[in-house]
This record gives C-alpha cells, structure tokens and sequence, in this order.
C-alpha cells in the first residue's frame, strides 16, 4: 500500500496508454494511443501554479507547504495522442495536488458543487480530498481547480473537474510499480447546479510505464 507521496513518486516516468471511448449518447466507439512523460515539480513550479488568479478562492498555508516538499505533489505533464482516425494531440501542463490539511480554515467553506454518482465515496474509506489545480484543463483552456480523492487502500487517485459544459471523473489506479488502469467518465453538467446524472463519455484505459 502506497501512501499519499509514495504514489505520486510511482506516477513519474515515460507512460504508454491504450484507452477505449464509449460516446454514450451517440452510441460510438474509439480507440487512442497516448505517451505520457511525467516530471515532479520544482518549488518554483509549484509557487507559479498557487499564484495564478484564476485559482482564486483556495488559501494555502504556505509555511507548511514549504517546511515540507512533499507535502503537496505535483506533476509536470507532456503528452502525445493519435487516435485511430489519425487526429493528432499534443499538450503540456502543470498539476498540483493540495491536500485539505493544508488549506486555511476561512477557505473551506468556499462552495463544492455536488459530486456524481461516480465520485462519490463510503464515508468508511480511509482517504485524503483536497484540490487539484491545473495550469491547463483538457476540455477547455485555462487553468482549472478541481477536487481529488486518494484511496491508500486501494492505490487509486481519483480526480473530478466542473468544466462550462460537463463534469469529468478520472480515477487512476496503480495496480503495479508499472502498470495502472484508467477510467474517465465524462457527464453533462446540469443548468440546475443539482449533482450530474446524464453520462455523456465513458473512457477506459491500460497505462504501461517504460523502462527509462
């Protein structure tokens, strides 16, 4: 069982993934290659991500943070796509995951919109939430600040993102040091602000690290 740093140290590296997309509601199917290379963040990368002010509404107690490198990961992303049609992308990003244990109190009460059927987790779970900022989102442009889940006992990080139109779950699941499984479940985000119900995009994944 991997604790919360442990994981994130296991996530760097050259990554080759093989995913399948189910389009739910227009009943269609297709498969992507992906090749993922993952860094660990610098403190000065990570102090760039805080600063942007399109993040706003989180307060970081800094001198913990930085008493402890480690006390928030963060990864430094470049990627290559190619679907099986031949579209072609590439992105690069920075994320950083902060746990809740170290956002300041007058903070928290900022507003969390109701989390999917798919997200949800057993109040039983041992578990670490915090927030997950990106410099880039995936689905729209622009820094985006998410809410993750991480599961010690089952090895699995679990990320959820309100973009404009929809509502992604991506879990990542580290089943071995060099081999872990994909999910992403994408759904419409409801005009009523209520939890999401209608899935749009149902995505599944077989991620390979590479032998550096």
């Amino acid at each position: 069982m991997l604790n919360f740093q442990d994981f994130f140290r296991a996530c760097t590296g050259i990554w080759k993934i093989e995913r399948t997309y189910h389009s739910i509601l227009q009943g269609e199917i297709e498969r992507s290659y992906t090749e993922y290379r993952v860094e660990t963040l610098t403190g000065d990368q990570k102090q760039q991500i805080l600063s942007l002010s399109s993040l706003g509404g989180i307060n970081v107690d800094m001198a913990q943070v930085k008493s402890n490198e480690a006390a928030c990961p963060g990864f430094a992303i470049a990627f290559e796509t190619v679907s099986e049609t031949g579209e072609q992308v590439s992105m690069n990003l920075k994320a950083l995951f902060v746990p809740d244990t170290y956002v300041l109190s007058p903070e928290m009460s900022v507003e969390t919109p109701p989390l999917p059927g798919a997200a949800q987790i057993p109040a039983t779970e041992e578990v670490i939430q915090g927030y997950y900022l990106r410099d880039e989102g995936y689905s729209e442009a622009g820094a985006v600040k998410s809410r993750f889940t991480y599961l010690p006992t089952r090895q699995t990080l679990e990320m959820t993102t309100y973009y404009r139109r929809s509502v992604a779950v991506d879990q990542m699941r580290l089943v071995a040091p060099d081999l872990r499984l994909r999910t992403i479940i994408t759904y419409q985000r409801p005009e009523s602000g209520g939890a999401p119900t209608e899935i749009d995009l149902v995505g599944f994944g077989v991620e390979r690290r590479q032998a550096m």
